[in-house]
């Protein structure tokens, strides 16, 4: 648990281990797709476009022939595409090791799903609760499998009210709290789900991770064209590589050592980058009456009881 330096290298042999990767085709999730196929796992790489998905597995593949990928329909703001993938899944493969709740936008404005629901917390929080509660007879069934979602330093931040925790009508809406409170419910769920699985004796942890502040997409949302060609170069300069914030979400999913409820980031100044290390949230993401809240809208929303 203590290392310092974790890299691939660390990952083991996945052989004949089944793994779930949603927002599998770009960003953190393309380069963990990457690190479990070179291990051999058999991975499924779950995304809304199918196009993009054949792509980034035609790239992995021009790395690693052998790698074992399955691409896989899943938009995660349409609660008709988490039931029809989870009954596709569900179907075809026998076991689930791994789930890894990757996917995830930043910094949108305001917007509804069809399900009526504000579009960060539908697809960072309330899409995963749904698939995973799907999932959950595989995930009982396997021996020592695992759920990792993915908060963000932004939980610092986030708050709950269950007054308005949708803002609806947009009302006090903003872009980043809507981040910010997603993110601080990523890890509220995580730790109420560990909860679970111990209540119900189940062979199952669930982990989280957050990437400090890595280089991908998820910015493409911040400030104006303007803005972003005059400043991202010099923010990219503060960053680490994708390959590097992936990391802490690898070795909640591998780590031999890990253990229910463990929450994983960077190791270097004010957890912006570094290599993997176990971090401690802030204390209001263990607040365990708002997470028990959280769990019971989550179901009431989703349709998805435990």
């Amino acid at each position: 648990m203590s290392e310092k330096n974790w890299t691939l290298t660390n990952i083991p042999d996945l052989k004949g281990k089944t793994i779930i990767v949603t927002g599998g085709n770009s960003g953190l999730g393309y380069q963990s797709v990457k690190a479990f196929a070179e291990k051999a796992a058999n991975v499924i790489m779950a995304c809304r476009s199918v196009a993009k998905g054949e792509e980034a597995s035609m790239q992995i593949k021009a790395d690693f022939p052998t790698a074992k990928i399955t691409v896989m329909e899943l938009d995660l703001t349409n609660f008709w595409s988490i039931r029809s993938f989870a009954t596709e899944f569900n179907t075809k493969f026998d076991s689930l090791d791994i789930l890894l709740n990757n996917a995830g936008i930043m910094l949108t404005p305001y917007q509804l799903t069809k399900d009526g629901l504000e579009l960060q917390q539908a697809t960072n929080h309330f899409g995963h609760f749904a698939l995973t509660g799907l999932l959950l007879e595989k995930l009982r069934n396997t021996a020592s499998s695992r759920v990792v979602n993915v908060s963000s330093l932004a939980h610092v931040q986030g708050t709950v009210d269950f007054k308005n925790l949708l803002y609806e009508n947009g009302r006090k809406y903003s872009a980043m709290k809507a981040y910010s409170r997603s993110k601080l419910e990523n890890l509220l769920f995580t730790f109420e789900l560990q909860r679970f699985f111990e209540t119900n004796n189940i062979d199952c942890i669930a982990t989280v991770a957050h990437p400090g502040v890595s280089d991908t997409n998820l910015f493409s949302h911040i400030g104006n064209r303007f803005f972003r060609a005059l400043f991202m170069p010099i923010f990219k300069g503060f960053v680490q590589p994708a390959h590097m914030g992936a990391l802490p979400q690898l070795r909640a999913a591998v780590d031999a050592s890990a253990k229910g409820g463990y929450f994983y980031g960077p190791n270097g100044v004010g957890q912006i980058k570094g290599f993997p290390v176990v971090v401690k949230a802030k204390p209001h993401a263990y607040n365990k009456q708002d997470a028990q809240e959280l769990w019971n809208f989550s179901e009431k929303i989703t349709g998805v009881k435990y």
